[in-house]
């Protein structure tokens, strides 16, 4: 995948602040498949309650994305990803307290809770700030391949960062696993220092949350029902596998992330070229058979697969939209457009969590990937409907 921008640095800034997703995103993915294995067997609660855990970094975020956006907007988003990446630091220790305490049920469940509540603050901050800034660096007109890219570094971490953190959970424990994360997210601190501002907005009138979500509620509502599948492999592929009696329990996410990133760096182009609706079609369609799969795997082989194929049809499905979103708003609105749009993804990532848990408690853990192909057959009728519809642009 290839960007046409201009030889001032550019490109170079755009690869330092995917750097910088990259490892606050490795965070995320060390502790995704460790959190409900440590609630359900150390702290001994069900899976209602490690699918909460999990959702609880999704729910912070779905309140702050609009925050984030504006602070993008006004203050510029190299504070906001700066006070991010702290925050990142802050809950990643907090939750090692939870390990230190686990002796304690309720007590550790509960600093738990506080420190992926922090987590989820630092990881809205940072992602809103750093596509803000790289939109803001390289131009609208490569607002899909930005979102591509971004998103490549994002689910990469994701995808190795669930066998790395089963890995140091099986050998530091808990808490061990959780010192890492805070040590990874200054490694995004390092990579922020010295890359250029944009520009920012302080005093601009500017039309209120509820009209700007008026606007893209419908690309988000997309997104949020196409994140059901990743959230249901992140958080029970390993719970399944474990389960089924089936080896390689981490390697749902590697595969995910695999399927993934190859369609974002090899295709990562086409919402730009083609529109990003028509991407939406195609690759809906993808994730939904993926998800089908999962449920129907007799062997972990098949299972496997379809975390792949997931993972290919939900690739591009962020940034089609997400370029849907920043055609058809102005650029003093991008920072609060893409807030309140991201925060639609963290919507489903939140409420699969526990929602998918209470499924699997009553019939199982295959039920929440017919779960996932539902959300995608949904999202893509509403693609349907937005192709059949004029294009409208806020001002």
């Amino acid at each position: 995948m290839t960007f046409q921008l201009s030889p001032d640095g550019s490109q170079a800034s755009l690869l330092r602040l995917t750097a910088i997703l990259f490892f606050s995103y490795l965070c995320i993915g060390l502790s995704l498949p460790v959190v409900p294995l440590f609630v359900s067997a150390r702290l001994g609660l069900g899976n209602a309650w490690a699918g909460l855990a999990v959702g609880a970094v999704f729910f912070v975020t779905i309140a702050t994305r609009g925050l984030a956006g504006s602070l993008a907007d006004r203050c510029g988003a190299r504070l906001g990803t700066i006070r991010g990446l702290t925050l990142y630091a802050a809950g990643s220790l907090i939750s090692a307290l939870s390990g230190l305490i686990a002796d304690s049920h309720a007590l550790a469940y509960l600093v738990l809770i506080a420190g992926r509540l922090c987590l989820g603050l630092g990881e809205s901050l940072v992602a809103v700030g750093v596509i803000a800034w790289g939109i803001g660096l390289v131009g609208a007109a490569n607002s899909g391949r930005v979102l591509a890219l971004v998103g490549a570094a994002i689910y990469g971490a994701l995808a190795v960062g669930g066998p790395i953190g089963l890995a140091l959970f099986e050998r530091w424990g808990f808490s061990g696993t959780m010192l890492a994360c805070a040590l990874i997210s200054g490694l995004g601190l390092l990579f922020s220092g010295s890359l250029p501002a944009v520009d920012t907005h302080p005093n601009v009138q500017r039309p209120s949350s509820s009209a700007v979500l008026g606007q893209i509620w419908r690309h988000g509502l997309i997104v949020c029902l196409q994140g059901i599948g990743f959230a249901a492999i992140g958080a029970f592929f390993a719970l399944h596998f474990h389960r089924q009696g089936w080896s390689h329990a981490g390697l749902g996410l590697t595969a995910f992330g695999i399927g993934f990133v190859l369609v974002r760096l090899f295709l990562g182009h086409l919402p730009d070229q083609l529109g990003g609706l028509r991407v939406a079609l195609v690759s809906l369609a993808v994730e939904a058979i993926g998800q089908a799969l999962i449920w129907g795997a007799g062997s972990p082989e098949l299972a496997l697969l379809g975390a792949f194929l997931t993972g290919l049809g939900c690739s591009l499905i962020f940034p089609a939209m997400g370029r849907e979103v920043v055609q058809c708003v102005s650029p003093l609105l991008r920072g609060a457009a893409l807030g309140s749009f991201t925060a639609f993804q963290d919507l489903a990532y939140g409420l699969t969590g526990p929602l998918a848990g209470l499924l699997a408690d009553r019939i199982g853990y295959r039920s929440v990937f017919m779960a996932g192909g539902v959300g995608a057959a949904a999202a893509l009728l509403i693609v349907v409907i937005l192709c059949r519809q004029p294009d409208r642009v806020m001002a």
